[in-house]
């Protein structure tokens, strides 16, 4: 029996797991937080070491014959030519080269021209940004910086030693200067951006291995924690996942890029050599809890119970969870609506439903927009702790229009690395194929059908559409 192992370094910890090469079975895990502050936008790398370290303690990776690398993706580490840190690595959660961000836009010649050179319009996430905000606003440390690197890359570096630095197709995709529809990098925005050209990481195909450490362990490319947590969760051509966090996420497996000028997509690679196009909303269970908040419920439980002793369409109340904005549709001035205000409807009950109701339709509407440029959907995973509410999951298959599937809690991202770890070992052992990932067990999981509840779910779609429609006429005319 073979035993690979994935690690997953996210904004606040590490997770190990140690899989059997054959099953994927989970044979022991490690944990280790990482000692900096989870909100921090900037951090000395070498943190992640200690964390990786304080996480394998114990003979946790005694056996093991090659181990697969997931980490926070859109964070920046800059080199200079000695490879060493120019200053703290800039995390995703850096909210501060916004601004950058536009610059960049409107450099290139708009949001159009950036999406059909990189599948993605500049966030303030991306490093691309990062990279023009470091020029802007720290120029001495810019013109140190002579190679580029995120925090995947840099982990299996330090892994390797002084071997070569790599990265993957997932990871590349996010950075803004690397092109998921044509496999390549374009230099000429990281010198648009840094105002000069730096070292760039080569790009592994999904079953390469980075290298082998002095003691014979494999490395496996490794790749960002999004794609690892697909490749976890074993989704494919025809599968999206739903996340539900206080902002939510759409994503699906697609065999193309998609370029879409309006930013609404932006165009990943995954860890298997298909791509992962995802829509973005800012507003999911944060309406949940803001409803709650207004009914005075202490938990999401309670709104739940409460929304489920309404009916559908809670009685004429729709609410548009657009609070503060709204990424899709694009309107990052708006406020949410309550409409449908009538004397029976004014119950905390169809609040409640509305709440759930308003947030689900809104991540159907980003479904939709996959649905509209091409992309099959036939089943949903959702994901994140909403997801086991038992209204989201009455309500979801119906208004999904799909099967849902809602895997159990576990470390997806850790087992996507661990699952990449095995295909590279096989193929390096001649046992796999380059192009068929190790066929490892699914997830766990509740499966959810729509029934009946079918054409239910669709009149609460049309209400909700109706009522969009007449506040926002124009809001997804461009990104459908």
């Amino acid at each position: 029996m073979g035993i690979v192992a994935g690690l997953d370094s996210s904004s606040a910890f590490t997770h190990i797991v140690v899989c059997d090469t054959e099953t994927g079975a989970v044979l022991r895990q490690g944990y280790a937080a990482h000692p900096v502050e989870a909100k921090a936008t900037e951090v000395d790398p070498q943190v992640w070491l200690l964390s990786l370290g304080e996480a394998a303690t114990g003979g946790l990776l005694e056996g093991v014959q090659a181990i697969g690398v997931s980490a926070q993706q859109h964070g920046l580490v800059p080199l200079d030519r000695q490879g060493n840190l120019v200053r703290p690595a800039l995390l995703g959660n850096d909210k501060r080269a916004q601004v950058a961000a536009a610059d960049l836009i409107d450099g290139l010649g708009g949001r159009q021209a950036w999406a059909e050179a990189v599948g993605a319009v500049p966030q303030a996430a991306q490093p691309v940004s990062k990279l023009r905000w470091l020029a802007r606003t720290e120029p001495e440390a810019a013109q140190r910086v002579a190679s580029l690197l995120q925090p995947h890359d840099w982990l299996v570096w330090q892994l390797l030693g002084p071997n070569r630095r790599t990265t993957d197709r997932g990871a590349a995709s996010g950075t803004g200067y690397w092109s998921a529809a044509s496999g390549s990098y374009r230099p000429d925005l990281v010198e648009l951006a840094l105002g000069h050209q730096a070292a760039l990481p080569e790009v592994l195909g999904p079953a390469d291995a980075a290298g082998t450490t002095p003691e014979g362990l494999l490395i496996s490319a490794g790749t960002g924690e999004t794609m690892a947590a697909a490749f976890g969760l074993g989704v494919g051509t025809g599968d999206a996942v739903v996340s539900l966090g206080a902002s939510g996420s759409v994503m699906a497996v697609h065999h193309e890029a998609l370029a879409d000028p309006t930013g609404t997509i932006t165009s990943f690679a995954d860890a298997t050599g298909m791509h992962l196009p995802v829509v973005h909303t800012l507003n999911a269970v944060r309406a949940l809890r803001g409803t709650a908040e207004m009914l005075g419920l202490e938990s999401l439980e309670e709104l739940s119970a409460l929304a489920l002793k309404s009916t559908p369409g809670a009685s004429g109340l729709v609410l548009l969870p657009y609070l503060e904005g709204e990424r899709t549709p694009h309107l990052p001035h708006t406020a949410g609506t309550l409409s449908g205000l009538r004397r029976e409807s004014m119950k905390p009950e169809h609040l409640a439903r509305a709440a759930f109701e308003g947030m689900l339709c809104s991540l159907a509407d980003a479904l939709g927009v996959l649905r509209g440029r091409g992309v099959e959907v036939r089943r949903v995973f959702l994901l994140g702790a909403a997801a086991e509410l038992p209204a989201v999951q009455g309500l979801a298959p119906a208004l999904f229009g799909a099967q849902v599937v809602v895997p159990q809690p576990a470390e997806y991202a850790a087992l996507g690395a661990a699952r990449q770890a095995a295909w590279a070992l096989g193929v390096s052992q001649g046992t796999l194929d380059p192009h068929t990932p190790p066929a490892w067990q699914g997830a766990a999981a509740q499966v959810l059908e729509p029934g009946d509840e079918l054409p239910v779910g669709q009149a609460v779609r049309q209400q909700y559409l109706a009522t969009r429609e007449q506040i926002h006429p124009d809001a997804f005319d461009s990104a459908l």
